[in-house]
């Protein structure tokens, strides 16, 4: 095997939760009076909450205090946890859990990598709460992606060095992220386009193919 290991962003990878997230930033920013569409919030794709909530109040047409940006950002998590709330196991594709059976039989370890603090609320409702070895995510990291920490991390956690992993993302800034950590990157969706990557899949399953 090429790899002993493979750290997986959530959302994007494992599953998609883009749509509750632009709601609840929708939600957020048409409070404060803000423009907000589908352009802007992909701009957002694996960047955290805070810099998320700059990028959005660069419309904005006043300050916020550290105070209220924080309250906001809360705000938008509340709304988020709650739309959260409609998923099921049904938003794990068969093919990903299929792909993951597969990784794990071959005696590799399974990590999550992400810059969200929601990942072990998504995990346990798509029915994934106790499956991966090691969980790196918000609650663990001081700097967001293109910052390689959360992968770092992943595999400080999963006791292996960074050449020993394998990244699965599918965006720029995460592929970049993997890359500065010192690790090899599949890409998925998105990501295939920055021309970064040392894999391109163009199916999740495709990533049985990468680690031997």
């Amino acid at each position: 095997m090429k790899y002993k290991g493979v750290i997986f962003d959530l959302d994007g990878v494992i599953c998609s939760t883009d749509h509750y997230h632009y709601l609840a930033w929708k939600a957020l920013a048409d409070r404060l009076g803000i423009y907000f569409d589908e352009t802007i919030n992909n701009r957002l794709r694996g960047v955290s909450r805070m810099a998320s909530l700059e990028i959005i109040l660069e419309r904005y047409n006043g300050t916020l205090s550290e105070e209220e940006k924080l309250a906001a950002a809360e705000e938008k998590n509340n709304l988020y946890r709650e739309l959260l709330k409609e998923m099921t196991p049904a938003d794990l594709s068969p093919e990903v859990k299929n792909t993951l059976d597969a990784l794990r039989a071959k005696g590799l370890l399974l990590g999550i990598g992400s810059s969200s603090k929601n990942t072990k609320f998504i995990l346990s409702r798509i029915g994934l709460g106790d499956y991966f070895d090691k969980i790196s995510d918000g609650t663990n990291i001081t700097r967001s992606k293109p910052d390689p920490e959360v992968f770092l991390k992943g595999a400080e956690y999963l006791g292996l060095g960074p050449k020993d992993c394998l990244v699965v993302e599918d965006a720029k800034a995460g592929i970049e992220a993997a890359l500065a950590a010192g690790m090899d990157a599949a890409a998925i969706g998105d990501a295939t386009s920055c021309g970064l990557a040392t894999y391109n899949l163009s199916a999740f399953s495709d990533l049985l193919n990468c680690v031997e």
